[in-house]
């Protein structure tokens, strides 16, 4: 590596360090502004067709009005599905306490020490404590997604007339390969979310079909939670996974029941999300599945279960605006998908 070369990896890292730094410092700025650009480029194409026909203010107050429908909607059917879970969970609480119990009494019989640091922090009321605890934080959702729609709004306002000063004050070559990236990246977004409510659709059908098929409770619900976490990746299928296994503890009264609902579930979750969400990806949304997996974590140590959301979106982004400048490409090439060489 030439000497040019390692500075310019030098810099790439310390820039990449200020920036995770800043962010999560500024997560009440920059998590609601990373998210208006998300639904900025998801939503464009729509308010550029109304505006031609229609006056700008009243194309910009239907596409926000839309925005806003959808939101609502998944929230409710989020909230739903939850709701009529945490409704069985608190009236089966006796029922959890006593298997609580009985794996305590197991542990203590086999000589592991932990059990009694687990009678002492975790129980059935602690972990109700800690639902309450997620609820309160309601209004700050509310506050996040207010600023979020105000940076929608005012976002889709600018964007002609930031084109526009581009095109004029930036030299013609940076300009054009600004608005070239920042076009593939709407139209990477755009495609990733399409394949993710196909593939989030098709998890929570087979799974709301399996609940039902063996007889759980709430299999419509646990379709609903499964639609709505697949949007999350590795996290949120594991936790769909997971929780309806726990908290059907109290309707099957074998371990291998239990094991064999978790294995299925996790069995639905891999076929869709390793096997036929690649293959409909395709090469459009080319990305090492070690960053994916890195983005996720990452993004969700920085800003919590909506870094995890929106991890996989921000490389997609950094990637397409690396791949459209010649001293930033090796990185596009580095980290994105796998290598295809050239026949003959």
């Amino acid at each position: 590596m030439t000497r040019a070369q390692t500075f310019r990896v030098s810099v790439t890292l310390v820039a990449a360090i200020a920036i995770s730094v800043a962010a999560y410092q500024a997560e009440a700025v920059f998590a609601p502004l990373t998210l208006g650009l998300f639904i900025i480029a998801l939503v464009w194409p729509v308010q550029d067709r109304l505006q031609r026909w229609m006056p700008k203010l009243a194309a910009l107050a239907i596409v926000v009005t839309a925005t806003i429908v959808v939101v609502v909607a998944f929230a409710s059917l989020i909230v739903w599905g939850f709701a009529r879970v945490s409704t069985a969970l608190i009236s089966d609480s006796a029922r959890y306490q006593e298997i609580y119990n009985i794996a305590v009494a197991w542990l203590d019989r086999h000589g592991v020490s932990i059990a009694g640091v687990w009678a002492e922090n975790v129980n059935v009321s602690r972990m109700l404590g800690w639902a309450q605890q997620v609820t309160s934080r309601v209004k700050t959702t509310l506050s996040f997604w207010v600023i979020t729609l105000l940076y929608v709004t005012l976002g889709l306002t600018e964007v002609d007339d930031m084109r526009r000063k581009l095109q004029t004050y930036v030299e013609p070559d940076v300009a054009k390969a600004f608005l070239s990236a920042t076009a593939d990246t709407a139209r990477k977004f755009r495609a990733y979310m399409v394949v993710r409510t196909e593939m989030s659709l098709a998890t929570g059908v087979l799974v709301g079909l399996f609940a039902w098929a063996v007889g759980l409770n709430f299999p419509i619900e646990w379709g609903v939670i499964a639609f709505a976490l697949n949007y999350i990746p590795f996290i949120g299928p594991f936790v769909a996974t997971l929780v309806p296994t726990l908290l059907e503890m109290a309707q099957f009264t074998t371990w291998e029941a239990l094991f064999g609902i978790f294995v299925c579930l996790n069995v639905i979750q891999f076929v869709i999300g390793s096997y036929v969400e690649p293959r409909v990806s395709g090469a459009v949304l080319a990305i090492s599945p070690v960053v994916v997996f890195l983005a996720v974590f990452f993004w969700a140590y920085i800003w919590g279960l909506y870094g995890a959301f929106i991890g996989v979106p921000i490389v997609i982004a950094a990637l397409t605006f690396c791949g459209h400048y010649p001293s930033t490409r090796w990185i596009a090439d580095l980290f994105g998908g796998p290598l295809r060489t050239k026949a003959g």
